[in-house]
């Protein structure tokens, strides 16, 4: 069992950088794939980034590669969203997620443990 907390949200103006990260509980966070998602209001929650246990791949939406960069620390059981030349189409909740799998996946059905996600807001 895995308790995923996400911090870092807030309010930027387009063009600035946000950091978030998600605290996860348990001694287990290196056997988890994580991944990062978004929900836009009135739209499906979709795929951000992703990478494996050991941080050693990582694997982006085409709407935000080149501008976000996901990586962990699996000794501080966290892992990171570092997202830089923001949009407002970036505003959204974002949510972290953990997969019981070597593996990264885009696909929000194969991910086992949610958080509860942080608002983040780009004012233009």
């Amino acid at each position: 069992q895995v308790q995923l907390v996400e911090s870092g949200g807030g309010l930027v103006q387009a063009g600035g950088s946000l950091r978030l990260s998600c605290a996860a509980s348990g001694r287990t966070f290196s056997s988890y794939a994580m991944g990062w998602f978004r929900q836009a209001p009135g739209k499906e929650r979709e795929f951000v980034a992703a990478i494996t246990r050991s941080g050693g791949s990582t694997y982006y939406a085409g709407s935000v590669k080149g501008r976000v960069t996901i990586s962990r620390d699996n000794a501080k059981n966290t892992v990171y969203l570092q997202m830089n030349s923001l949009k407002p189409e970036d505003t959204a909740v974002y949510y972290c997620a953990g997969r019981g799998s070597i593996w990264f996946s885009s696909k929000l059905d194969e991910y086992d443990y949610w958080g509860q996600g942080t608002q983040v807001t780009v004012s233009s």
